[in-house]
C-alpha cells in the first residue's frame, strides 16, 4: 500500500493520503441486435462498455444502474456480474478495478448522454476496437458458459 504524508501549513500535524485503486463499473447491456457501446467525450477517446467512477456511498449494483442510464439514456436491470478486473495498468489515467455487470434494458430510449458523445447497439460479429481493456471484458462475455 503506498501513501504519501502531507502536513497542515499552520500546525503541522501530519496526515497519511493512502493511494487506493478507484472502484469502477462497466456495463454490458444485452439487447435484441448486440450490445450497447458508448463513444467517449473525454480521453482515451473511443467506443467503450457504459461505465464509470463508483460514488462514495454507493453500491457497485447502484452505480452500475446509473451509469447505464446517465451514459445511454436506457433503464436497466442487472442480470448477474460477469468479473472483476484489476489490472494495475488496464486504466492508463489511474489504477482502477472495474466489475462488470451483464444487464437488460428495460425502459427508456438510447441516446448518448454524459460523458458519452455517441450510443449505439452493435452486434457481437461486428464491434469496433474498444478502448482500455474492453476488449478483453466482451471476449470473456462472449466464451461459452459464462
Amino acid at each position: 500500500m503506498s501513501k504519501t504524508i502531507i502536513q497542515c501549513p499552520k500546525c503541522g500535524h501530519a496526515w497519511p493520503v493512502w493511494h487506493n485503486p478507484r472502484p469502477t463499473v462497466d456495463i454490458i447491456i444485452e439487447t435484441e441486435g448486440g450490445i450497447v457501446l458508448i463513444k467517449r467525450k473525454t480521453p482515451p477517446a473511443g467506443w467503450a462498455l457504459p461505465g464509470g467512477f463508483v460514488d462514495y456511498g454507493e453500491s457497485l449494483e447502484a452505480a452500475a444502474i446509473r451509469e447505464a442510464s446517465e451514459e445511454t439514456g436506457l433503464t436497466v436491470r442487472l442480470r448477474r456480474q460477469l468479473h472483476t478486473y484489476s489490472d494495475p495498468n488496464r486504466d492508463s489515467r489511474a489504477h482502477t478495478i472495474s466489475t462488470v455487470f451483464l444487464a437488460e434494458s428495460v425502459g427508456g430510449t438510447l441516446q448518448a448522454g454524459d460523458d458519452a458523445a455517441r450510443a449505439a447497439v452493435f452486434p457481437l460479429d461486428s464491434l469496433p476496437d474498444l478502448v482500455f481493456d474492453h476488449n478483453r471484458m466482451v471476449a470473456d462475455y462472449r466464451q461459452p458458459g459464462r
